[in-house]
């Protein structure tokens, strides 16, 4: 079962996903991102997902496309080596920005 939790701060919604992004565990990622408030960046903390399927990538480009549709920036965090892998082989590490860790967010790691 897919969960999470979202952090919000004046510049950034980050969602925190703990599970796997997988068929029939993504409503929640589009009920959340459809609920958030406009932020200049949505950040996705892959750091507690352990699977992504093809259905999981999928749902991760549309909420892509959702975020720069309301002129947000779109982000992965805390890329696991087995995911960046499979991001990799699909091409899908030029789609999505991919930053290592929360510290190089200053504006929420202070907050």
């Amino acid at each position: 079962m897919l969960k999470l939790h979202t952090k919000n701060w004046a510049a950034a919604a980050v969602l925190c996903l703990e599970g796997q992004i997988v068929n029939g565990e993504t409503e929640i990622l589009h009920n959340v991102v459809d609920s958030l408030p406009i932020r200049s960046s949505l950040i996705l903390d892959l750091s507690g997902v352990s699977i992504v399927d093809a259905h999981g990538l999928g749902v991760m480009l549309k909420l892509r496309e959702q975020a720069l549709a309301r002129g947000m920036c779109f982000e992965l965090m805390n890329v696991s080596q087995p995911l960046r892998m499979v991001l990799e082989i699909t091409r899908l590490d030029s789609v999505f920005p991919i930053t290592p860790a929360l510290e190089f967010y200053p504006y929420i790691a202070a907050a």
